[in-house]
C-alpha cells in the first residue's frame, strides 16, 4: 500500500488542497485536474505512480477542497490559478517536475511551461487541448457565444454545463462499457459546483477560457524550441476534445508518443489499467533518476 497523504498549503493567501505521495527526492510529477473535477480524478492514479515519483495533485480554487472565494472577491482567470499553483510549487520546494494536464488543467500546465521553461521535465497530456483543430464544435459553441456576448440567452445555454446531465455526459460518452465508471464521479463533481455561488465562479472561467486558444502559437513554439518529452494519451470517444488534438502534438514534437485509446474525456475512470503502463513506460524513459 502506497500512503497518500492529503494536506493543505496557504499560498498567496489561499488554501489549497493537494494529494500527494511518494519519496521527496525522487522526480516530481504534477497532476492537473480539469472542469468540473477536482484532484479526485487522480484518486487512483496517485498510488500507481507513487512507488518511483513524487506525485502532487492540487486542487485548483474554487474546485474540490481548495479555498473557493466568490467571484466578487477573486477575480478567477487561468493566469490566476496559475500563479496559485506556481506559487503551491515553490513552497512544497517543486521547482523541476513533468506536468499530467487535462481539460483545464491543460492551459495551466502551458502557462506553467512558457513562464519558466526550465521548470518542465516532460508532459503528459490526457484530453488536454492545445491545437484548435482540437475542439469539437458543437460542445464548444455555447462556450464560444457566451464569451463574445454575455446575454440572459447565452448564460442560460451555457449553464446547462453545471448540471448533473450535462456533468454525467462529460463522464460517460465514448466509453465502449459505461459500467466501468462510477455514478460517485459526477454526483461529486456536481454537489461541489452546486455549491452557492460556485456557479460564477465557472461562469467566469468559461469566459476567461477564451485567453488560451491565443497563447497556442507560444506554446507551440515552445514545444518546436525545447522539445520536451510528451505523451499524449487520449480517450478517442470524446466529444469535447478530438484525437486531432491529440495527433496535432506530433507535429510539433515529432518524436511525441500518441495513444488513442477507447474512452472518453475522463479516460481514467474506465482505462486505468491501459494507462498506467503507458505513463510508468513514458516517466521511465524520459526522467532522470538522480533528481
Amino acid at each position: 500500500m502506497v500512503a497518500v497523504h492529503h494536506r493543505y498549503a496557504q499560498v498567496l493567501g489561499r488554501r489549497l488542497f493537494h494529494r500527494e505521495a511518494g519519496p521527496a527526492d525522487a522526480p516530481a510529477v504534477v497532476l492537473l485536474h480539469g472542469y468540473p473535477t477536482s484532484s479526485f480524478m487522480f484518486r487512483d492514479l496517485v498510488p500507481a505512480l507513487a512507488g518511483d515519483y513524487h506525485v502532487i495533485a492540487p486542487d485548483h480554487l474554487g474546485f474540490g477542497l481548495s479555498d473557493a472565494p466568490s467571484a466578487d472577491e477573486f477575480t478567477y482567470t487561468f493566469d490566476a490559478l496559475t500563479d496559485l499553483t506556481a506559487a503551491l510549487l515553490d513552497h512544497l520546494g517543486v521547482a523541476h517536475y513533468a506536468i499530467y494536464v487535462q481539460d483545464y488543467g491543460a492551459p495551466i500546465g502551458w502557462r506553467l511551461a512558457l513562464n519558466d521553461p526550465a521548470a518542465i521535465s516532460a508532459i503528459i497530456t490526457q484530453n488536454g487541448n492545445a491545437y484548435e483543430t482540437g475542439f469539437v464544435d458543437a460542445f464548444w459553441r455555447t462556450v464560444w457565444d457566451y464569451q463574445r456576448e454575455q446575454t440572459p440567452q447565452t448564460e442560460a445555454a451555457i449553464r446547462e454545463a453545471l448540471t448533473l446531465d450535462a456533468i454525467k455526459w462529460q463522464y460517460l460518452t465514448g466509453v465502449p462499457d459505461p459500467t466501468l465508471v462510477s455514478p460517485e464521479t459526477w454526483h461529486h463533481d456536481h454537489a461541489l459546483v452546486s455549491r452557492p455561488g460556485n456557479d460564477r465562479i465557472q461562469l467566469a472561467l468559461f469566459r476567461d477560457y477564451a485567453t488560451n486558444p491565443p497563447l497556442y502559437p507560444r506554446l507551440h513554439e515552445y514545444l518546436r524550441t525545447y522539445r520536451p518529452p510528451l505523451l499524449a494519451v487520449w480517450g478517442k470517444g470524446d466529444e469535447i476534445f478530438a484525437p486531432a488534438g491529440a495527433r496535432a502534438f506530433a507535429g510539433d514534437v515529432p518524436d511525441a508518443r500518441v495513444h488513442l485509446l477507447d474512452g472518453g474525456h475522463f479516460l481514467l475512470e474506465s482505462a486505468l489499467d491501459e494507462v498506467v503502463p503507458l505513463i510508468l513506460d513514458f516517466l521511465g524513459d524520459s526522467l532522470p533518476n538522480d533528481v
